[in-house]
């Protein structure tokens, strides 16, 4: 896909990799991009700065996920473009409360299932039309201490495959972003010490923008800004319990360095 004349819509886009992928979007000519955020004011932003147009948003709401779209169509004609990016983390295990898991299961996950449902009928129904998840590296490979995270983004995976498996013979495409660690609000709320272990070989939003640009081109269903990734997920697949073993090992570093 290239990008020049689309129509485009990105959740999560009033800050962050959104609002990298918004304005690199604009460079590459999009002629609609509507910007979506729970953050409002955020959103306005980064609409008035690309010539957009802002949508406050909670994306674990089926209701205004569903308005969001069609309002988008109203506004702008058919979605070629949608970028169900918005996510948040939590760093717990087993312990984190049934009520945090329950709100990163609507963000993460059931956001990106609510999308689908309201975009894939009009979109079998035209022949066309481009689904880009964000999810995360630790969708293919499990993040280190983030269980409610891990579990959603390895979800996120799971829905974008079952999409391009189901609806790819009609038209529809869709690409899965699974980026490490990106220098976010995000991954900055962990610190600069050595124990935010994400933080060496982080990179910006706007080199994360880049790479998706070129992934949508070549439409290919793993987008991967850290190369890596795509290494360390063939480690994986070739020797599981190895590859488990590693894992205890970083573990065990991290508690270390964290006391």
């Amino acid at each position: 896909m290239e990008l020049n004349d689309k129509h485009v819509v990105v959740t999560g886009g009033g800050n962050g990799i959104g609002r990298a992928m918004c304005r690199k979007f604009a460079a590459e000519g999009a002629r609609a991009i509507v910007v979506a955020d729970l953050d409002g004011d955020g959103a306005s932003a980064v609409a008035a700065e690309i010539g957009g147009t802002a949508v406050r948003l909670n994306v674990s709401v089926e209701e205004e996920v569903q308005r969001l779209v069609e309002g988008a169509i109203e506004a702008n004609g058919p979605i070629d473009l949608f970028c169900a990016n918005a996510g948040i983390i939590t760093p717990g295990g087993l312990d984190d409360s049934n009520e945090t898991w329950q709100r990163i299961l609507g963000i993460n996950l059931m956001a990106h299932v609510y999308a689908a449902r309201a975009l894939i009928p009009h979109w079998v129904a035209r022949g066309e039309g481009y689904l880009l998840h964000t999810a995360s590296a630790a969708g293919l490979l499990t993040g280190i201490g983030q269980l409610p995270y891990s579990v959603t983004k390895h979800a996120v995976v799971s829905v974008a495959e079952w999409l391009s498996i189901t609806y790819g013979n009609q038209g529809v495409k869709v690409s899965c972003l699974c980026p490490q660690g990106v220098r976010t609000n995000m991954l900055m709320a962990g610190g600069e010490d050595a124990s935010n272990f994400l933080l060496p070989g982080s990179k910006a939003p706007e080199e994360v923008a880049d790479v998706v640009v070129e992934g949508l081109r070549d439409e290919r269903f793993l987008i991967l800004p850290h190369p890596e990734v795509a290494e360390f997920f063939r480690r994986k697949a070739d020797d599981y319990d190895r590859w488990l073993k590693g894992m205890r090992r970083w573990q065990a570093q991290i508690d270390e360095l964290r006391g």
